[in-house]
């Protein structure tokens, strides 16, 4: 299984437009061990991608972009991961940014889709360390007697903007309730970006501490949202299938390690009972036939999740749910990408895990010599495994199941309620 040449079955015009070069993949893939094994963030890599205006991919058509499906945006981040999970993942934020613009209104669309199209890129600074409730934020927005925004906090977990040109913050409005997103440049006045993130996975996604002191925030980059609306369903779901093709990337990647390894191994155990090259045993075989199972089970999960997001977006936008002011019931088609992300989530990581962990059945003690960096498949799968916890989707699921009520896609995190004395 090659990381980094898969044909690409989904053949649409958008598909095969949106498709990322097999060459630039492998070259990114070539300095992946490079990178980790050093802490060298992939500031080059993203050049390359943002040049190749991979960001693009969901651009719609009439605004000049391939158009490309959630499906084909899936296929390349699979690809992507696949190469290096790190760099596929920093581009999170910026593609939940790039699906929010359908719902926005006419101004706001036609001044950011250009800037996207240009080869700009937008971060996400969304979560807080730790202070604000549940559901409130201390990253406050506020507007001056002169009618200039100021944006004002810190947040934690700001996955890509260190590699980003703006960055997507949210925040309350000083004295209302609920939250906007502030769309600021990450060279702007007041922006405070640190490398501080020491997870012992992804360790390179740019994931660290923003701060934002008065920063001055545009008109057409102050973005409203609407609890329980399209947009706010289909990004909670959104930004977690992303995760879960990260995912299917890794196992991927683990995949076509440990065939690399055992194709040039000519050492063996006397344990082994046949003396045979680690490639002819028909037990080492097994453990390879497994790995490559699981990892396609686990892609034809995800992909069938962008399908299901895809028919999604079409219910919803055939009855006007993109529309300024829309009031009207969302189709019960709309809720249904958040109930197939969160059945994913409770089967796609654990066989994901499964796979980086066997990697390791396969050739013995030389796998884990640091040079290898093998054990990142295994950190970096269980560290995105993390952003979710398994055990909250498996019983909204339940819920879901025996009692009909609707899942509650992932949009707030903050201190449990009686959590401060």
């Amino acid at each position: 299984m090659s990381t980094t040449t898969d044909t690409i079955t989904h053949t649409g015009p958008a598909a095969r437009e949106a498709a990322l070069p097999d060459q630039l993949l492998q070259t990114i893939a070539a300095g992946t061990v490079h990178r980790e094994l050093e802490r060298e963030l992939p500031f080059e890599p993203v050049r390359q991608l943002d040049e190749a205006r991979f960001g693009a991919l969901r651009v719609p058509r009439e605004f000049g972009g391939p158009g490309g499906t959630v499906e084909d945006l899936v296929r390349q981040v699979i690809r992507l991961a696949a190469a290096d999970s790190n760099v596929a993942h920093l581009y999170r934020g910026h593609f939940g940014f790039v699906d929010s613009l359908r719902f926005q209104p006419a101004e706001i669309q036609q001044a950011w889709y250009p800037r996207v199209l240009a080869g700009g890129t937008v971060g996400n600074a969304s979560t807080e360390k730790g202070g604000n409730a549940l559901g409130t934020l201390n990253t406050v927005l506020t507007q001056d007697d002169d009618g200039r925004w100021r944006l004002d906090g810190e947040k934690f977990y700001s996955t890509g903007t260190i590699f980003s040109d703006y960055t997507r913050v949210s925040a309350s409005r000083a004295g209302q309730e609920g939250r906007r997103f502030a769309v600021v440049a990450t060279d702007a006045e007041g922006v405070e970006i640190i490398d501080d993130w020491d997870g012992f996975g992804q360790k390179l996604t740019g994931t660290g501490t923003t701060r934002f002191h008065g920063t001055p925030v545009e008109d057409v980059a102050v973005l409203d949202r609407v609890p329980g609306s399209h947009e706010a369903i289909h990004e909670a779901a959104f930004f977690q299938l992303y995760l879960l093709a990260v995912q299917v990337g890794i196992a991927r990647a683990a995949v076509a390690d440990a065939v690399a390894l055992v194709a040039k191994r000519t050492r063996t155990f006397n344990t082994s009972g046949s003396g045979q090259l680690f490639r002819e045993d028909p037990l080492i075989q097994q453990i390879i036939g497994t790995m490559s199972a699981k990892a396609f089970a686990a892609e034809a999960t995800v992909l069938e999740v962008a399908r299901i997001h895809d028919r999604s977006l079409e219910a919803g936008f055939a009855v006007g749910t993109h529309e300024t002011g829309f009031e009207g019931e969302l189709p019960q088609a709309v809720y249904a990408a958040e109930i197939a992300v969160e059945q994913a989530q409770v089967t796609v990581p654990e066989i994901v895990i499964g796979v980086t962990q066997e990697l390791f059945q396969t050739v013995g003690a030389s796998a884990t010599l640091r040079t290898k960096a093998l054990d990142r498949h295994w950190r970096n799968a269980q560290t995105i495994a993390t952003h979710n916890p398994i055990v909250f989707r498996a019983r909204s699921i339940g819920d879901w199941e025996i009692n009909g009520t609707l899942p509650e896609g992932l949009n707030a995190i903050g201190e449990a309620t009686g959590a401060r004395r």
